[in-house]
């Protein structure tokens, strides 16, 4: 997933998005325990997937923010 199809998304997709991965996350890495993964570089990218989508969702509330702070 790359930084401009994320910072597409809106706010609830994003955070949706968000939640499935970690889902993901959490199985593959609950069977790898159990057995080897057919796709063990899949774990990699999801994680780094959450990091790019969290580090945009923290923009976005530091840029809404930022105006009220302004105000003050």
């Amino acid at each position: 997933m790359k930084a401009e199809e994320i910072r597409s998304l809106a706010d609830a997709d994003l955070t949706a998005r968000i939640a499935s991965l970690e889902e993901e996350r959490f199985r593959l890495r609950f069977r790898s325990a159990t057995e080897a993964l057919e796709e063990p570089l899949r774990l990699r990218s999801i994680r780094r997937d959450i990091a790019r989508l969290k580090t945009v969702q923290r923009e976005r509330q530091l840029a809404a923010a930022a105006p009220a702070a302004r105000g003050r």
